[in-house]
């Protein structure tokens, strides 16, 4: 190898880098100078990509879990041939750039997943190596490796301190994910001090008890020596490996091997000081004719061959395995849609079930038509009734759809995203809804990144009854309902249950969240698909016009329409509107929104087992609970907060009298 080459090419990787986040005056130049000759070795001589092709399907993926350092990553993909122009890298960090200051999935060109919230960019990449094993064990037939590539991570101390990142990495172990590496730039160094500081643990040792491989790199400025441990971790045939890499943070500049150079830019006498200790002379955001050929050649040339050598073979599978071949189309096409609704589990008016029952049901039909639904409970699958489908997903059964997360919430909600984000599979996930906290961050990311990723809850209240509070949400419909590009469906019986599921498949561009019942519910006369597909519609109207209105959801829909017929008999005529998707009804025409919620009926009561804050934009009344659950049997709980058709009629009547 030549590495004369290697040194320009690194140097003009950390000058840029640093000249990015001074120009900014806001960056973290620590990562970027430190772990440059990492970055460089993998892209040049490991990660198949092909910026002309940029979704190419079976390309390497590289997920920089440090977000922090996407100076390193823009700048790398510059010279990968991807649609960030010299411009966008002295832009970074500024209005309206190609170059935000973490990631940005769908914004930047390349960048294969929005990372920043530390420890979400390894546990999402065990999703992809998920994906990737089951898609390889679907697909691949003898001498025809269709599915055939590796999910490389980036990594820091910070991403290794999270707990999401051990719980992601122990599954991973577990399931012998041999496609993952992982590779961490170990600085010693973290913003607050010395890692020392805060962290003694023993990586080695914990990666290998997690059944990991490990390797070490003693000198992260060795580019041959990191070439080589990526070139062992990629022979493993039976576990993930982690690199550790032992790098300077800051590496050339004044203060390099300091915790400051973490996220303080250098300052103009600094970046010239870096050059000189570089020995760089290149001119700002300049770097020679040989880096950028070099580049061009060691990554843009040999991923277009590599690209073409795929391409090859799949023609050569078309002809062996033409099935298979159309299917996998659809796969990656995401075209895998449902073609007839034959058996779709129905469910007649007055009969009683969970609504969690109804999705478990609804579910197992849905995996029997869309072979690439994959995904599982975390640990709860009795109670959820959720569960993938072909067995268990395992070393043995990559073929299987069914994820035993294990108790391992917070990871589990960032696998989702990595099946989803892969491509060609809908990861789905499931858990008691209380327990969403712990799944909050990689569902924003989610919503963030436009993933349909599906997360499946139960036990939607405080209906939960004897677990008492911990177990019985309050808030969380509230924070959901409120974050941008998410869609959250509360669902008031089976008709309506099965309704949300449908449209969950259809998602395009946003997670999809859906909550349900511990507890029977009547399967009612008037709930309607078409109704649930805009998120409000009408579920029960009096005889003559009416004066009042209830608006609800969930469980209480069926409260609410027992008060309003009992009201009618008093010649109380009140509209009931059931409301189970607030983003759907949202995203309808004024015309609609105003015929199910008229300005003219101004008497309004909101109705819901849950935080009242969110219901004051439909009502100016709201019966809700604001406060934390108790311990009690089911039988106890309608009472003890007031969800009785005695005490709604006579709140309600106090509003109509008023």
């Amino acid at each position: 190898m030549n590495k004369h080459i290697d040194n320009e090419c690194i140097t003009a990787l950390r000058v840029i880098g640093a000249e990015m986040i001074t120009k900014a005056k806001s960056g973290h130049p620590g990562i970027v100078l430190g772990a440059a000759p990492i970055v460089h070795t993998l892209f040049t001589r490991h990660l198949n990509i092909d910026a002309n092709d940029e979704k190419w399907f079976n390309r390497d993926r590289f997920i920089l879990s440090a977000g922090h350092g996407s100076a390193l990553l823009y700048a790398m993909l510059h010279f990968s041939g991807f649609n960030i122009p010299m411009r966008e890298l002295a832009n970074f960090r500024q209005k309206d750039s190609m170059t935000p200051g973490h990631p940005e999935y769908g914004h930047t060109s390349g960048v294969e997943m929005t990372t920043g919230p530390l420890g979400q960019g390894i546990s999402t990449a065990v999703g992809l190596a998920i994906a990737e094993a089951h898609l390889a064990a679907r697909f691949n037939k003898q001498a025809c490796d269709i599915v055939d590539h590796y999910t490389y991570v980036l990594c820091g101390d910070g991403d290794l301190q999270e707990g999401v990142t051990m719980e992601a990495m122990s599954l991973a172990g577990h399931l012998r994910l041999n496609k993952l590496i992982v590779l961490y730039d170990s600085n010693d160094i973290q913003l607050d001090g010395s890692v020392s500081l805060a962290c003694t643990d023993s990586i080695e040792k914990k990666v290998k008890s997690m059944k990991w491989g490990y390797l070490r790199v003693e000198d992260g400025n060795d580019v041959e020596e990191i070439d080589e441990a990526i070139r062992e971790a990629r022979m493993s045939t039976d576990r993930p490996t982690l690199i550790e890499i032992k790098t300077i943070i800051g590496y050339g500049a004044p203060t390099s091997g300091e915790s400051s150079i973490h996220g303080k830019p250098l300052s103009e006498d600094d970046l010239r000081t870096l050059k000189d200790n570089l020995d760089s002379n290149q001119m700002a955001f300049t770097v020679s004719k040989e880096v950028s050929d070099f580049y061009h050649s060691a990554i843009s040339v040999r991923g277009a061959q590599a690209n073409s050598g795929w391409n090859y073979l799949m023609s050569e599978y078309a002809k062996k395995y033409p099935k298979e071949y159309d299917l996998l189309n659809q796969y990656m096409f995401n075209d895998i849609r449902l073609k007839d609704f034959d058996g779709l589990p129905e469910f007649s008016v007055g009969s009683s079930i969970s609504t969690r029952a109804v999705m478990g049901k609804v579910l197992d039909w849905l995996s029997s038509k869309l072979p690439n639904l994959v995904g599982g409970s975390a640990d709860l699958t009795s109670s959820t009734m959720v569960k993938g489908a072909d067995g268990i997903f395992s070393s043995v059964n990559l073929s299987g759809r069914n994820i035993k997360f294990g108790v391992r919430e917070h990871a589990m909600a960032a696998i989702t995203n990595g099946i989803t984000l892969h491509g060609g599979l809908r990861g789905f996930c499931a858990g008691f809804f209380v327990f969403s906290d712990y799944m909050k961050p990689a569902i924003r990311l989610a919503a963030i990144m436009h993933l349909p990723s599906l997360f499946f809850f139960s036990h939607d209240t405080v209906c939960v009854g004897e677990d008492g509070p911990t177990h019985q949400p309050v808030e969380q419909l509230a924070m959901f309902r409120s974050m941008p590009n998410t869609r959250v469906f509360r669902p008031a019986d089976a008709k309506e249950m099965t309704a949300a599921m449908l449209l969950a498949m259809d998602a395009k561009e946003n997670p999809t969240i859906i909550v349900s019942s511990r507890q029977n519910l009547e399967v009612l006369e008037n709930t309607d698909a078409e109704g649930v597909s805009r998120g409000a519609y009408i579920a029960f109207e009096p005889k003559e016009e009416p004066k009042a209105m209830f608006v609800t959801c969930g469980s209480e829909l069926a409260l609410c329409i027992a008060v309003a017929k009992r009201l009618e008999k008093e010649n109380i005529y009140v509209r009931v509107v059931s409301m189970p998707s607030m983003d759907l009804f949202e995203r309808q025409s004024e015309e609609y929104k105003n015929s199910i919620l008229p300005k003219r009926i101004t008497k309004r009561m909101a109705v819901e087992m849950g935080s009242s804050i969110c219901w004051y934009k439909y009502a100016n009344h709201v019966h809700g609970i604001d406060e934390f659950g108790k311990s009690m049997p089911l039988k106890y709980i309608a009472e003890e907060y007031g969800f009785t058709e005695e005490v709604i009629y006579n709140e309600f009547l106090e509003i109509v009298k008023n």
